[in-house]
């Protein structure tokens, strides 16, 4: 008698845990569910206006030469350059907003893996992502665009010592200013692309677009062409030299660029690919066309710039890996690919708010052909291949 009354009471305890379990299974699935619904369908509207494509092509963005028209001119003279940082993991591509960057900068983040810092200015990105964390390099670069160029990008290296991107956009006092950090700018400014998943991490999915960062800015920091004291960003901003393409009879035939970043990480080398009638050079990442999510189309890039720079470890106690210091201050060897010819240069700057020069044999300053510049990182002794 005794024996079956465990046995009910046995089965009743069975059945509460077994109901419970998956009450408590089912609903989580329902609001892992709404949530990730809420994520796929809200998506950041963008309110600003993209610059209007008509009339003559007659006025150079100041980043890099490109020419557009009047209505395009006006656009981009209310906002100040904005710098994000987007991710080139192997599971963060195809990425999304690089080929509307005016610039585009690559370096080791962290193992080997390479990160870029996109600038826009001239143009608009909807979206841009996965958006990643700060590295000083990147910060000591960004600082030639002006005075508190927006940045974007999802916290940074904070350990103490010389890695430290955190502590030097205090430093810089950029914190909760022109600094767009993600744990402080709220949704849907930056947004999950949740469709990116079961199959990458939740960190490759970070998102945003150029148009809601620099209204956010706007609204939020009072920051436009000029700061909350009136002063314009480029106050002091001295632009590279341009040129026009070349004339087709007067274009070289170096077709092929190669190197990579460090030895026994082949996914992140890198080819460029020259096209002789469009006078642009083609990109392949890992062995691959490094494409746009939303374009559909392959990274294409006017001039390449290969800046070969000291690169060493921070040594700060960073438990995950190593960060990295490029000595990107003061001057070095490199390459400059354009028109289908290839050169030795020499880079120059100053300290972090100089813009980095690029100079011929002869010591004169080079000139970009008007269009996307995309600048490359390396350390000092790898080797260039064309």
């Amino acid at each position: 008698m005794i024996s079956k009354k465990i046995a009910i009471i046995v089965g009743i305890v069975l059945f509460v845990l077994s109901a419970t379990g998956s009450y408590l299974f089912f609903n989580q699935q329902i609001q892992k569910a709404i949530s990730l619904s809420q994520y796929k369908t809200t998506t950041p509207d963008d309110t600003s206006k993209l610059p209007l494509d008509s009339g003559p092509k007659t006025e150079a963005c100041p980043v890099n030469g490109a020419l557009y028209s009047k209505a395009q001119r006006q656009v981009w003279e209310a906002r100040r350059p904005l710098g994000v940082m987007i991710e080139n993991h192997t599971d963060a591509r195809p990425q999304s907003g690089l080929s509307s960057s005016d610039v585009l900068y690559e370096a080791v983040a962290e193992g080997g893996i390479t990160r870029f810092l996109a600038i826009f200015y001239c143009q608009d990105a909807k979206p841009i992502g996965p958006i990643r964390s700060a590295r000083i390099y990147f910060l000591e670069t960004l600082q030639e665009y002006g005075k508190y160029p927006l940045y974007s990008h999802v916290g940074g290296a904070n350990s103490p010592g010389p890695a430290d991107a955190l502590g030097e956009i205090r430093q810089l006092g950029w914190d909760q200013y022109n600094d767009l950090n993600q744990f402080g700018v709220p949704f849907p400014y930056y947004y999950r692309d949740y469709e990116r998943l079961p199959n990458v991490a939740t960190e490759h999915t970070m998102y945003s677009s150029t148009g809601k960062l620099w209204e956010f800015a706007k609204k939020n920091r009072k920051l436009t062409n000029v700061d909350d004291k009136g002063k314009a960003w480029n106050t002091g901003f001295t632009p590279w030299k341009f040129q026009d393409d070349a004339k087709a009879e007067e274009r070289g035939n170096v077709g092929k660029i190669s190197f990579g970043f460090w030895e026994r990480f082949p996914d992140f080398n890198v080819v460029w690919q020259y096209n002789k009638e469009s006078n642009s050079y083609k990109r392949v990442n890992g062995g691959k066309p490094h494409m746009d999510k939303d374009t559909g189309k392959q990274l294409t890039a006017k001039n390449i710039v290969v800046v070969l720079a000291k690169e060493s470890v921070a040594n700060d106690g960073y438990e995950k890996g190593q960060h990295l210091l490029y000595e990107i201050i003061g001057t070095g060897n490199g390459y400059l690919f354009q028109n289908g010819n290839a050169a030795k240069i020499t880079w120059k700057k100053k300290d972090p708010e100089t813009r980095m020069r690029f100079y011929d044999q002869t010591g004169k300053e080079m000139s970009f052909v008007r269009g996307q510049i995309f600048v490359e990182i390396t350390p000092k002794d790898n080797t260039v291949t064309y």
